[in-house]
């Protein structure tokens, strides 16, 4: 197995919307406006087909079409993660071939949705699968969505199967995150990086590698200078850049009662910027347009 990545990864991995004009079409012009943004705002790394990405709701046609193309547009400029998370275990390595024959640099896993593995289960199947990827696995605590956690232990344990590189964990619990990171103590190369962005600057300071953080999307350079500021324990800078952040939350992401509301507020902002479409794929609809007004009003309030 080739490692292409420096580790531990560090800074702001945007997980990258899935831009559609319809269900089973890629908007690809969007697609390139997207990662032109993100990389311009110097973000170091991009992840696709994440929670973010609404990986669960796409056609593998989409799915494999997004790896090609993101791969192409990106050019090696920055690390490519793709997410391979599914319900079958052939799935996951299908598309973990895909990323590698593309060129992207690692994959990132959830446990098996729908079905709830226990914890032995669970890392059975981390070693089982790692035994097959082509790529430096990550894996991804997402509880709020698989309904399964990786426990701090089970953590500590896949950290020792050669081919696993790091985490990102999206439970914005940081009690666990010092479980975790105490008793991955002696392994300063394993990437552990946080998903909520509100935690973000706590997390860095606390010894985390950095953030997937969605609001990178829009505003890339904020959340990659909040990210330098918790790096230099700049704690000026970290509050101002972590009000921005706030603001961000408090309204972009909470349009509406949904509990899809973060992901359709963003891609209603992109959409409003003029970066990406804002289609959603099915079981979601986009924004109509009072809610779009009200998207409209709060990045217009943004003090960026």
């Amino acid at each position: 197995m080739t490692n292409k990545l420096i580790q531990p990864l560090r800074g702001i991995v945007p997980p990258l919307v899935t831009p559609l004009t319809d269900n089973n079409t890629l908007d690809v012009d969007g697609l390139e406006r997207l990662i032109e943004h993100t990389i311009a705002g110097g973000v170091h790394g991009v992840f696709i087909l994440g929670t973010t990405g609404e990986f669960a709701s796409l056609s593998y046609k989409i799915r494999q079409e997004l790896i090609e193309k993101t791969c192409i547009l990106v050019n090696g400029r920055v690390p490519v993660l793709v997410g391979i998370a599914d319900t079958s275990f052939q799935e996951s390595i299908n598309l973990a071939n895909c990323a590698a024959e593309n060129g992207a640099d690692a994959v990132v896993i959830t446990p098996p949705y729908y079905f709830s593995s226990g914890q032995p289960e669970l890392l059975e199947y981390l070693e089982r699968i790692v035994a097959q990827m082509p790529l430096p696995l990550f894996i991804y605590n997402m509880p709020v969505h698989t309904k399964v956690i990786f426990a701090p232990e089970t953590v500590k344990a896949a950290a020792e199967i050669p081919g696993i590189v790091g985490m990102k964990d999206s439970s914005a619990n940081l009690a666990y995150f010092n479980q975790v990171r105490y008793l991955l103590r002696n392994r300063p190369d394993f990437t552990f990086m946080v998903g909520p962005e509100e935690i973000m600057p706590e997390f860095v300071l606390t010894g985390g590698h950095g953030g997937v953080n969605g609001g990178a999307n829009l505003f890339p350079k904020l959340y990659v200078d909040l990210y330098n500021a918790s790096v230099n324990k700049d704690f000026v800078q970290i509050e101002k850049l972590r009000n921005k952040v706030m603001q961000i939350s408090t309204s972009i992401y909470n349009v509406g009662s949904y509990g899809s509301s973060y992901l359709k507020g963003l891609k209603c902002a992109l959409s409003v910027k003029g970066i990406c479409n804002d289609f959603m794929a099915e079981p979601f609809h986009r924004f109509k347009q009072e809610e779009r007004n009200k998207i409209i009003k709060a990045l217009d309030a943004l003090d960026l």
